[in-house]
């Protein structure tokens, strides 16, 4: 009977000792990130996902986007026609000196509703240059958009190209997405983007005639693979207006082109501003 006795207080001891000896060697560590990690490094930690507070990490950037600078509504300067018609002026960029570039997506066939939620959590100013053909009947979801600020911008009925056709077509087009979009969403655009980038001077006539103050081609455009750009350097800069086109392939969807870009336009000290706010 002593012996047993003995025996069960040496097999106390001999559990305390190990147990000791786990706490030591680490097999016993916090669940704690930051008694374990150390507070900066468990910062990264989230066993849920990224924190509200960040939700550029949601989108695949590793820091946020700046913010554009705050800036009063331009007038955009117009350019007169020989015959004194006042015509839209034509621009792929934006002469600025503003570390900004612009983000402008064409045709709406792409209503992916998490590129709502990217817009939004990342306050992400776009524009959104539509197409009745493609855009309809899913405007709510460009409703949602212009909601949290995207502007929203005229891009034809049909996605004809228009360079060529007779006056009556070109307004037809033009015009009549205007009164679409003013149906749908109650908007009149003063932007307009020719489909396929084409136009001639019929063009500029009938959209002035439709209220458009402007012709937003683009100095930079998304491939499914990279950048290219139409001339000038072969990178970004200040007053780039960038083409994020719907893809017609299996490709990446827009969010991750989006993200894309967004990674670029950091790594180029940039930001993305409102078009809209800089050419009304």
């Amino acid at each position: 009977m002593p012996a047993r006795g003995g025996g069960g207080r040496l097999g106390r001891g001999l559990a305390v000792l190990l147990a000791s000896a786990l706490l030591l060697t680490g097999c016993a560590q916090s669940v704690d990130p930051i008694e374990r990690l150390g507070k900066k490094a468990a910062e990264g930690v989230h066993p849920t996902g990224p924190a509200p507070d960040r939700p550029y990490l949601r989108w695949g950037l590793t820091e946020p986007l700046a913010r554009p600078p705050r800036r009063a509504a331009r007038t955009l300067a117009l350019a007169p026609h020989t015959a004194g018609r006042v015509l839209p002026r034509v621009m792929d960029h934006v002469p600025t000196r503003d570390r900004v570039v612009f983000l402008t997506y064409d045709d709406g066939a792409d209503k992916d509703p998490r590129f709502v939620d990217m817009v939004r959590e990342l306050r992400l100013p776009v524009s959104m240059f539509l197409t009745d053909s493609a855009a309809g009947p899913g405007y709510g979801h460009f409703a949602r958009l212009h909601r949290l600020g995207a502007g929203i911008e005229n891009h034809t009925l049909d996605h004809r190209a228009l360079s060529g056709l007779p006056y009556a077509g070109q307004r037809a087009e033009i015009c009549g997405q205007q009164d679409r979009l003013g149906s749908r969403l109650g908007l009149r655009p003063h932007l307009f983007r020719p489909p396929y980038g084409s136009y001639d001077t019929t063009t500029l006539r009938a959209a002035s005639d439709c209220g458009i103050s402007a012709l937003v081609l683009w100095r930079t455009a998304v491939t499914p693979t990279d950048l290219v750009y139409t001339h000038g350097p072969h990178h970004l800069r200040p007053g780039d207006i960038i083409l994020i086109g719907p893809d017609e392939t299996t490709g990446p969807s827009l969010r991750e082109r989006t993200t894309r870009v967004l990674r670029r336009v950091q790594q180029r000290g940039l930001t993305v501003g409102s078009l809209e706010n800089y050419l009304q």
